[in-house]
């Protein structure tokens, strides 16, 4: 589709920290050891919830569906903490911390040009502060369609697609093919090569794309990426906008979900929901850097082909009723 060469350093508009501040690293080690310290003496599976925070934090921002990974790897572990599926998404609030924790200097930068509190000697433009709040108008725009069906259609989707996985395999390997494909179409036209050149009609082109992630095994990132790059952005800049999206996205998602499964939550909960986050928060961080690395020089045909293998070794565990 894209045949454009993007170097490791193209400029997107925003830049991602260089490393997380000490102060950040020792908090996290702190949390990591309570999460550790409130379960491993008390649950026998506290082990599993490790498990999945990797398969979470590695899987979030690649296109292949973080979900559909984590129900099937909670269903062959035989996890059973899963609270009517509240910790597959409750973890996910540790890939949101990622994000922030990866882009916290241009955060914060964005933060003080939205508001119009930039000082002196930031030099924060008139022109940044327009871009900025434009930015974060079309993340919003991007984020309001999922919002909007899920919210309308929650319940209905935890019901009959969370358990579901022919559902999982089958949206695994159409992804993988529309991956596949997209990479073989004529070039297109790329409109956007920085996050501050994406419009608003393109960003509601991303959230309608979203909305299909919706469906566990499309995958959210997968979903945006191949909307931004539909909409006109450049690979690079549509793999880093749906970074910015996951943000509004799945935090108000862990929000939503946790607010209304409070009654069905134990004390033991709470600890395992602590390290799963945790456990996802530190290797979600880690595989940020790495897709984008990852993009800057390669095509999604790779995980177009991982997904169609994937979706078909559920449809055989499904077949042979392991799963």
């Amino acid at each position: 589709m894209q045949k454009d060469t993007i170097s490791a350093h193209t400029p997107t508009a925003f830049h991602p920290s260089a490393r997380l501040p000490l102060p950040v690293i020792i908090g996290i080690a702190g949390l990591l050891l309570l999460a550790l310290a409130l379960t491993v003496p008390f649950q026998s599976n506290w082990w599993q919830v490790v498990i999945l925070g990797i398969v979470q934090g590695l899987t979030e921002f690649l296109p292949i569906s973080s979900t559909a990974h984590l129900l099937i790897t909670a269903d062959l572990l035989g996890f059973e903490g899963s609270i009517g599926g509240t910790f597959e998404i409750f973890i996910q609030l540790g890939t949101v911390l990622a994000v922030l924790g990866f882009y916290i200097s241009d955060l914060l930068r964005q933060a003080r040009a939205v508001l119009g509190l930039g000082s002196v000697a930031e030099e924060i433009s008139s022109e940044e502060t327009a871009a900025a709040r434009r930015f974060w108008l079309s993340i919003l725009v991007a984020f309001l369609p999922a919002a909007v069906v899920g919210l309308t259609f929650r319940e209905q989707i935890k019901t009959y697609l969370f358990d579901a996985p022919q559902v999982i395999a089958t949206s695994l390997i159409v992804g993988g093919i529309v991956f596949i494909v997209i990479e073989q179409l004529p070039s297109r036209t790329v409109k956007a090569h920085q996050l501050n050149q994406v419009t608003l009609l393109q960003a509601l082109g991303i959230g309608l794309a979203q909305v299909l992630a919706l469906i566990p095994g499309v995958s959210r990132s997968g979903s945006s990426i191949v909307g931004g790059l539909f909409a006109g952005l450049d690979r690079r800049t549509a793999t880093a906008f749906s970074f910015y999206l996951a943000i509004p996205t799945l935090g108000a998602a862990t929000v939503v979900d946790l607010l209304s499964s409070l009654d069905q939550i134990t004390a033991d909960d709470w600890g395992r929901l602590l390290l799963g986050t945790v456990v996802s928060m530190i290797v979600g961080w880690l595989s940020i850097g790495w897709l984008l690395r990852y993009v800057a020089r390669h095509n999604f045909v790779a995980f177009g082909i991982y997904r169609i293998i994937a979706g078909l070794m559920i449809l055989g565990l499904w077949a042979l009723q392991w799963l």
